[in-house]
């Protein structure tokens, strides 16, 4: 648990250079004196634990107020989507969970449904983890134990057999020792380079139907860029002028209330930006010009952030579209240590440059002006492949958990000490056991605080718009 002193401090990640492999690896395993692996098992709800609604409520300050019914309502969906809204929430009750203290560059929001596949700039399809609003240094336990509650949530809202949650969530935390124990083996360079492409995802995957749909997902992904998106999205005025279609209350056109044109602060924010790319991709950057932008809602989690989506077109009118996304102060932040980056913008995009094993171009970050907002900038749907857990039976279910527990275990390796987790780890199954007994307790709490959300939305206490 963090104390006062600690929360002062920057999130830091763990130095794996000091000693040699083995010595780091003992050193995980001596970890398990003070910190044993069957410490992880259940969930004792503690009794400082604040209203939930509360918290949530709180997490709500400071984002666009019209927009907050609307992500009550996508919360009050289901207990896996309630899950999905409230990382912070989560990260209030993993404060109270056993910790090695051992930080890696955390995701932050590790459920299954924030791994997908996208182009890389090779424009190659990679499967990766792919959202890092909350990203952190952070205790590697963490991410893991959110990821497996995370399945055994979208395996009871499939209807599949307790049984086959549980292992679900077991995958996930074999997959992760196993290819952590890989990793422990292996150099820094070889860490650094390794990735997990969609077409693996493809080759593992035992259902022909679903199989085949992936393949196909695959080969309309390829084409689904900008220039696909273009007149879907845009409207032609009159002469050569192009906007953005409004759809609200998800994409609508805002005026500053200061009086100039919101426009004029996204195009101030932009040079801001360029600064933040490497030479060449400026470069490349510079040939486009800025046409117009507008809000558009994404996501359970980000409702009423500011989020937007920016056209930019290059000679013969060739799109560009970007979105612009409000960084806020990770989740984590108040129980794992402050950011060491002044720019919560930054913060994510280098999480994600270190999580990831291939980033977007045109990933950079920015900020508007003197109103303390900070943003991150990439590319929007570029070649993005979402997953479908609607349509996992248990033995899919488990499959996927595979796959996602051996990135996690990439994506952890590159910043973390993959000795020392190892070694703390071990071969045998106590770890996947303990936080598979969590897993299951704290699904239990998820579904209370969304009765709790539903039960409030009934009696009026919030408003909720359900689309």
């Amino acid at each position: 648990m963090a104390t006062d002193d600690s929360k002062k401090q920057s999130a830091m990640l763990h130095d794996a250079t000091i000693t040699p492999r083995d010595n780091r690896k003992d050193r995980g395993k001596t970890l398990r004196a003070s910190i044993t692996r069957s410490s992880h098992a259940g969930w004792i709800v503690p009794a400082s634990r604040r209203d939930p609604l509360e918290l949530l409520e709180e997490s709500n300050i400071g984002r666009i107020a019209e927009l907050t019914p609307l992500r009550w309502g996508r919360m009050k969906a289901s207990p896996f989507t309630f899950f999905r809204g409230a990382a912070a929430l989560m990260a209030a009750d993993l404060e109270h969970t056993p910790s090695t203290k051992v930080y890696v560059q955390a995701c932050g929001d590790c459920h299954l449904l924030n791994f997908g596949a996208f182009a890389t700039p090779e424009r190659n399809l990679s499967f990766d983890i792919n959202d890092f609003d909350e990203t952190l240094p952070a205790p590697w336990e963490w991410d893991l134990k959110r990821l497996t509650v995370s399945f055994i949530l979208a395996a009871r809202e499939n209807g599949l057999k307790p049984k086959a949650a549980a292992a679900a969530s077991k995958a996930v935390l074999r997959a992760y020792r196993e290819k952590m124990a890989e990793y422990a083996r292996m150099s820094i360079l070889d860490i650094w380079y390794d990735r997990i492409d969609w077409q693996h995802v493809i080759a593992a995957t035992t259902s022909a139907d679903l199989r085949a749909r992936r393949e196909q997902v695959a080969r309309k992904a390829k084409m689904r860029n900008s220039e696909y998106y273009f007149p879907k999205l845009v409207e032609k005025q009159s002469g050569s002028h192009y906007t953005i279609k409004d759809s609200p209350p998800t994409i609508y056109h805002v005026e500053d209330k200061k009086g100039s044109s919101f426009k004029d602060s996204v195009e101030q924010a932009l040079e801001v930006y360029k600064t933040t790319l490497q030479e060449d991709k400026r470069r490349l950057f510079s040939r486009y010009r800025f046409v117009d932008c507008a809000i558009k809602v994404v996501g359970i989690g980000s409702v009423g952030t500011t989020c937007m989506v920016l056209l930019m077109l290059a000679p013969d009118d060739e799109p560009l579209f970007l979105q612009m996304k409000e960084a806020r102060e990770s989740v984590l932040e108040r129980y794992a240590g402050k950011s060491t980056f002044e720019n919560r913008g930054q913060r994510v995009v280098e999480g994600q440059r270190i999580i990831q094993s291939a980033s977007d171009i045109f990933l950079g970050w920015t900020d508007f002006g003197g109103d303390d907002k900070h943003f991150y900038i990439r590319q929007m749907k570029d070649s993005k492949i979402k997953l479908e857990p609607e349509l996992w039976d248990a033995k899919i279910m488990a499959e996927m958990a595979l796959v996602m527990g051996a990135t996690l275990a990439r994506a952890h390796a590159r910043s973390g000490d993959s000795a020392v987790i190892s070694g703390y780890l071990g071969n045998n199954e106590e770890f996947d056991e303990a936080v598979t007994d969590f897993a299951l307790a704290y699904a239990d709490q998820v579904e209370r605080d969304h009765a709790l959300l539903v039960q409030a939305a009934n009696s009026g206490r919030i408003k909720v718009l359900e689309e």
